[in-house]
């Protein structure tokens, strides 16, 4: 503590070289919790929601509703989540949305349809991916009859009245571009067609609550969602899947570390290319009885192709592809792993500068380009003092090496696992790993 203020824990130390065993309960996908929790703004009506894990980007989002006059009981030891809007008020003058969260852009169609107006900082932003514009979002408020500008640095948009329905055709298939074109479309009277729209789990998941709450939607799942708009929303009881992504980090866990970790997975359906990625690697993924585990009989290895000449590839892109998100867990593999693998992510041009961090444990990797890599494995590695980019699962993928490693390794600035995964360290704890949360010197 100096000058009254208690510094925050922002770096994990690892004392690396145990395998991980043990069951895990995964949380809710924060990518499907934070477009859910904008969504309920459309209703008037009570909504529970269960399993809402305890991350910053939940409690951001609960503060503002409590901001804007919202009824809100949360439980965070059960999760059960109990909203009422039915109180809540929106002053653009005064009030802002939380900058640190690119979700917040999801608040904006409901604000547009219970007040007319949403007010949304201009430099909004989450991980630091490379570029990721708003100007897609900005294209389909106004093709829903908003009316947007820039106003004191901020994005001041405006609808002289109900939005109106529309047909629209994404060039890049967004996660948070569909979630806001399907809030718009809720509350647009009449049939909206959206084309190459996201369909990732998540983007299911979401659509799933939109139709709890009354909106009829066709074609979830795939790259074309219908939407019909405009009746008034209810209110009633959801309950949020296991994250995917958290399901495969334990199960990477616990084959990097050569231990036997059993993660619950109630959406198995989810994972048959990701299962299929891990056996790349020399991992088995099996899945019984609601529960899912990796298995390795012997060391990582890098399998080679049927076509000679060729790299082993993971190639990562939005669904049906393998999940970009997950592609730095799959590095940490390949670094681990003996023989040579490369790694392409075609979403995010700025997704791969952090993998110098992984030579100061003495792994070769090789950077082809702003979207590509080649990991050179099998070489010993010694325990390192490395430093994460604002990245989720980088953060995470630099712990799983240092977990490998005999010995006391740190990751610096690994405070953005708390965005996404509620009880990271004590989950581990539970695993056998020694780690600990501390703050800079």
């Amino acid at each position: 503590m100096a000058g009254g203020k208690v510094a925050l824990m922002s770096n994990l130390i690892v004392h690396g070289g145990t395998p991980l065993k043990g069951r895990i309960i995964p949380s809710a996908n924060k990518n499907a919790v934070l477009p859910v929790l904008c969504a309920t703004l459309l209703s008037n009506e009570p909504l529970r929601l269960l399993g809402v894990p305890d991350i910053t980007d939940v409690r951001k989002i609960l503060d503002i509703f409590r901001t804007l006059g919202s009824e809100v009981r949360m439980d965070h030891a059960s999760g059960t989540l109990e909203l009422h809007h039915h109180k809540t008020v929106f002053d653009a003058a005064r009030h802002r949305l939380p900058e640190e969260m690119r979700s917040s852009i999801m608040l904006v169609p409901p604000l547009l349809a219970r007040f007319g107006v949403a007010r949304l900082e201009d430099n909004v932003k989450g991980c630091t991916l490379g570029v990721r514009e708003i100007d897609p979002h900005v294209e389909v408020f106004r093709r829903f009859g908003g009316q947007v500008e820039r106003v004191d640095g901020s994005l001041l948009v405006r609808s002289p009245g109900r939005l109106t329905p529309t047909d629209h055709w994404l060039d890049y298939a967004s996660v948070t571009t569909t979630e806001n074109f399907v809030l718009c479309a809720a509350v647009a009277p009449g049939r909206s067609v959206l084309t190459n729209a996201a369909s990732e789990p998540h983007v299911q998941e979401f659509c799933r609550f939109m139709t709890m709450i009354g909106v009829r939607i066709e074609g979830i799942g795939t790259s074309r969602l219908t939407v019909h708009g405009g009746p008034a929303l209810n209110g009633g009881e959801f309950r949020f899947d296991e994250d995917f992504h958290e399901i495969t980090t334990f199960l990477a866990l616990g084959a990097i570390t050569g231990g036997d970790v059993a993660v619950r997975n109630s959406a198995p359906e989810n994972f048959p290319l990701i299962d299929r990625t891990f056996d790349k690697f020399g991992v088995r993924i099996t899945h019984a009885d609601g529960w899912s585990r990796a298995e390795r009989t012997g060391p990582l290895k890098v399998q080679t192709p049927f076509t000679s000449n060729v790299l082993t590839k993971v190639e990562a892109a939005p669904w049906p592809y393998f999940p970009v998100d997950l592609l730095p867990i799959f590095i940490a593999l390949g670094v681990r792993s003996e023989g040579n693998a490369m790694f392409w992510n075609k979403v995010y041009d700025g997704a791969l500068g952090w993998t110098g961090e992984l030579s100061k444990f003495g792994a070769h990797v090789f950077s082809s380009d702003p979207h590509r890599l080649i990991t050179f494995g099998g070489h010993g590695l010694t325990p390192a003092v490395v430093e994460s980019p604002y990245i989720i699962r980088v953060a995470i993928a630099l712990f799983m090496v240092a977990a490998s490693i005999d010995g006391r390794s740190e990751i610096r600035n690994a405070t953005p696992i708390r965005r996404a995964h509620p009880r990271f360290v004590e989950n581990l704890r539970s695993l056998g790993v020694q780690v600990e949360w501390t703050s800079e010197e």
